[in-house]
């Protein structure tokens, strides 16, 4: 184990942590390259750590960005795109098409035929929302985007249409549980998609996809993303089943928590005493000697765990099978937690992190960082989990695997904490996607079906707090040890803003690339291409397919986006402002050059 000094850090740099945070710069603000110069060995020195604001180079109180320059934000677009973003946006604020889209494209093949409706569609919505059909259709698009300044996220973006008669279940919140079925499923309840498991060789065929992409972004644009589902690359069952393991396992340790009157503070501060747990063990009926064994693995003096101690027995798994028991309270007594957990299983796991690493290689190789999508709650633990043994692996030197962190669940700034101090114990370079979230109605839904509580934060207000909590951890993490990067995927000014603040107040330049900002395609171009012109590093997340394959993806995104959609009032407004000014000026047959 790590030395116990490590739980008391988040305390010893609580002080430097409160002087980043606050509203006002640490050293005089300058214009001038002799008071640059002046700076140069200029230090904050609190609580014995030292912030170098000579990294920054930091010339002027901050570099703002003006969302309101219609002709700054819509320089890479034509008239004719602009007046199609007009139409889409607007058509995607009512309820009655976004609700029942799926039925209207039905109807709109059969009475246009197939060729005429992709037509349509190449028009409007996959036009507006879609890069192209393939690696080569999407080039001229990219390389315009990149000439105004914004990279790109690329996602192959076809999903099969799948029946909501094979929703899965789990333990986690059901005794239903499909585990125990052993089913197989793919699902897009609520609008939400999971790849249906049909073999490995089809598990194989979804990694020489994401393969292909990988080369369509490193071949498309320098230091691009490639966007990857964890749910294609092995058995959904199987993260269901592993998702159940880890939950059930850290729930054991807060119970443990609770019996020794730890609950209640910060989790990175919570330590299970090893006598006191054995104690308790061997009073439920509990056989094996568990002080001797942890102290021994962990090479534990302290006499103490904390919750990352504890997550790192899972990976010792063979070994400590018997030792590794959590409280059936329905039968009141000690059962294994691996018990179901079977050479299968194991295998499972093998190989999804064997065509992880594949991906990764590949991504290094072609100068591209790998985006792990995040899923539903009830599969994401082991989604997370294989992603940082990746990240552990290929974030040494550079941040090759981001993980995405949704902020409307409630757990997110606990899950983004436990992360970041992880990865400064294995020394390996923490990559962050914060988003919002993409499952809520399904996840209430189920929640609701299911009787179990919801995991999803009450309001927008408060999803939003979580947001702006998480990142600022974050950004205060890049500052005090250069050791994090993350991408604020938002649509939200206000969250860009608050960024770009924290940012001049941290003196974290936009050339450091340690802070990403990032939009969908054919979405807030008022805020990705003003920051892209500024020198920030901004992608948008470029979805790209064949029309009749991708229009299930457009849907869900659809779904996903509603609120969004209904109020984008501010972007119709600029769209519209921009188109006059054009028509005021004679511009109205601009066409970009680059």
């Amino acid at each position: 184990m790590l030395p116990a000094a490590a739980a008391t850090r988040a305390r010893a740099e609580a002080p430097l942590r409160r002087l980043l945070t606050s509203r006002r710069p640490r050293f005089p603000v300058s214009t001038t390259a002799a008071s640059r110069a002046q700076h140069t060995q200029q230090q904050v020195d609190v609580g014995g750590r030292h912030v170098d604001s000579a990294r920054s180079g930091r010339a002027k109180s901050g570099i703002c960005v003006d969302f309101e320059q219609t002709r700054e934000a819509y320089k890479s677009k034509d008239s004719l795109e602009l007046l199609r973003s007009l139409l889409v946006l607007k058509m995607c604020s009512f309820d009655f098409l976004v609700d029942n889209n799926q039925e209207i494209m039905d109807f709109g093949k059969k009475v246009l035929g197939q060729k005429a409706f992709d037509q349509l569609m190449k028009m409007t919505f996959y036009g507006q929302f879609v890069a192209g059909e393939d690696h080569k259709a999407i080039r001229p698009l990219i390389r315009k985007n990149r000439a105004f300044g914004v990279g790109s996220v690329l996602d192959y973006s076809v999903e099969e249409d799948v029946s909501q008669e094979e929703e899965p279940q789990t333990t986690m919140h059901s005794s239903a549980s499909s585990a125990e079925k052993g089913e197989d499923y793919k699902h897009t309840f609520g609008g939400s998609q999971t790849y249906f498991y049909a073999d490995e060789s089809k598990c194989d065929q979804h990694m020489e996809t994401f393969i292909k992409c990988i080369q369509a972004s490193g071949g498309s644009s320098m230091d691009g993303f490639s966007a990857i589902k964890m749910t294609a690359l092995g058995r959904p069952q199987f993260l269901l089943q592993f998702s159940e393991v880890l939950v059930k396992w850290r729930r054991f340790f807060s119970f443990l928590a609770a019996k020794q009157c730890k609950d209640g503070i910060d989790v990175l501060e919570q330590r299970l005493d090893l006598k006191q747990m054995q104690e308790f063990l061997s009073s439920v009926g509990a056989k094996d000697d568990f002080y001797n064994m942890l102290s021994a693995r962990q090479n534990e003096t302290s006499g103490t765990v904390d919750l990352l101690d504890w997550d790192s027995l899972l990976d010792d798994r063979a070994n400590l099978a018997e030792l590794l028991v959590v409280p059936n309270v329905e039968r009141g007594e000690l059962e294994p937690l691996l018990k179901d957990f079977t050479a299968e299983e194991e295998g499972q796991m093998k190989r999804i992190l064997q065509r992880l690493d594949t991906l990764a290689t590949h991504a290094v190789k072609h100068g591209v960082r790998l985006m792990v999508d995040a899923e539903q709650t009830y599969m994401q633990p082991a989604i997370s989990r294989l992603t940082l043994q990746t990240q552990k692996l290929y974030n040494k030197d550079m941040p090759v695997i981001f993980n995405t962190y949704q902020c409307y669940l409630k757990d997110a700034f606990g899950n983004v904490t436990l992360d970041v101090e992880l990865s400064r114990r294995e020394g390996w370079l923490f990559a962050a996607k914060l988003v919002r979230g993409a499952y809520m109605y399904q996840e209430r839904e189920r929640a609701l079906e299911f009787d179990y509580e919801d995991p999803i934060n009450p309001d927008y207000e408060t999803t939003n707090a979580m947001y702006h909590r998480c990142l600022d951890y974050v950004l205060d993490e890049i500052a005090l040890h250069r050791n994090a990067n993350v991408m604020v995927a938002s649509h939200n000014e206000d969250t860009v803003k608050h960024t770009l603040k924290r940012m001049n107040e941290l003196a974290l330049l936009p050339r450091e690339n340690k802070v990403f900002f990032g939009q969908l395609l054919g979405m807030c171009d008022q805020i990705s291409f003003p920051l892209g012109l500024a020198g920030f590093p901004v992608y948008k997340y470029v979805p790209y397919g064949p029309v009749n394959e991708v229009m299930p993806y457009l849907s869900r995104r659809a779904q996903e986006n509603r609120g969004f959609m209904k109020g984008a009032q501010k972007e119709r407004e600029l769209l519209w402002k921009e188109l006059k000014r054009r028509l005021a000026s004679r511009e109205l047959l601009y066409r970009p050059t680059y």
